[in-house]
């Protein structure tokens, strides 16, 4: 029997693979363990490799796609619909195997090593961040059981650190002591934040489609930089709304019967860019309200009519799509006139 497609289910040490051929039928059922795998795939005839799109997968896909073989990554939740009853190992390679059959599947463009590396910054500086994050919600707290309260967020605090360090405060000596440890490691994890920053400032300088990115209201180095790694290629998207909504800034959809009933924003897709186009959009937004804006503009009647958040939102989305324009015709972002 003719093999025409194998369903790979990745894991840490045994993996399984499921053959099947033009007709879905299957061909075999074999467990693999991690050494034998390309083997075992150097001597299959060449053919349709699936894969979910899962941790490892873009190695896994880079390394059986040099030996001839056609390689396909499918999202997770894509192939979770055609997992049969009970769910094993086997059952979810045959799924996959059925699901990259599908001539309306959807599938994930392969990372190179590149890619990945670049993607690698945004990914470890957000753990930074959140660390950061963790470290001053604790000391704020165990300041406020000694009766020291401070306003909330990062620009406040220098005031946080004052008020351990302030030899005149209420603060036993004990906690004083164990709180330094976290001004201590909040100054590291702040210097390792900065050094990720400038690396993207760097990165933007040199690429060219970045410095282009920039030139849009909202979007700045960090988000231009992300979307040269993080997003796939422009062309994947036939027009900038379908960018907009593989980010997840549109709204969902539960129309039925002709009738059109949209939801709150589906948020599916890439979180990390989503969010920095929100933040874009917000700072926007809260220029506009300090300033003010022009009154003809887009952004002036949707501030008029629409709540804040609303109108950050849907700007969010509108960055997207100027973005996507950007990087698939080339060019610069120009303001359009006011209405």
């Amino acid at each position: 029997m003719d093999v025409s497609t194998i369903g790979l289910d990745l894991a840490k040490n045994v993996f399984q693979a499921h053959g099947a051929d033009a007709s879905g039928s299957v061909a075999y059922r074999k467990q693999l363990r991690r050494d034998k795998v390309l083997s075992f795939f150097a001597s299959q005839p060449r053919c349709v490799v699936a894969m979910e799109a899962c941790g490892g997968a873009h190695y896994w896909a880079r390394a059986i796609g040099d030996l001839g073989h056609t390689v396909r990554l499918i999202p997770p939740a894509y192939v979770k619909p055609f997992v049969k009853r009970q769910k094993n190992d086997m059952a979810d390679a045959e799924a996959i195997c059925e699901a990259a059959q599908r001539p309306t599947m959807r599938f994930v463009t392969v990372k190179s090593k590149e890619q990945q590396a670049s993607s690698a910054v945004f990914r470890v500086r957000d753990i930074l961040v959140r660390q950061r994050t963790q470290l001053i919600n604790s000391l704020r707290g165990h300041l406020a059981e000694y009766g020291l309260i401070v306003a909330q967020g990062p620009a406040h605090v220098a005031k946080l650190i004052e008020k351990t360090r302030d030899p005149e405060s209420d603060l036993p000596e004990a906690a004083r002591m164990v709180l330094l440890m976290l001004i201590e490691a909040l100054g590291s994890l702040e210097d390792k934040i900065k050094q990720l920053d400038r690396e993207i400032v760097r990165r933007t300088r040199e690429d060219k489609d970045a410095r282009r990115l920039t030139t849009i209201p909202g979007i700045g180095p960090i988000t231009a930089t992300a979307l040269i790694a993080l997003a796939p290629d422009a062309t994947t998207f036939k027009k900038g709304r379908d960018f907009a909504a593989w980010l997840g800034l549109t709204p969902l959809q539960r129309s039925t019967g002709g009738k059109q009933k949209l939801g709150s924003t589906s948020k599916m897709g890439e979180r990390t860019l989503r969010r920095l186009l929100i933040i874009g959009a917000c700072a926007v937004v809260q220029q506009a309200c300090k300033r003010g804006s022009q009154q003809k503009t887009w952004l002036a009647r949707m501030l008029a009519h629409k709540p804040r958040m609303l109108v950050i939102v849907a700007l969010a989305n509108k960055l997207a799509r100027i973005a996507w324009a950007l990087m698939a015709s080339g060019g610069t972002y120009r303001a359009p006139a006011a209405a």
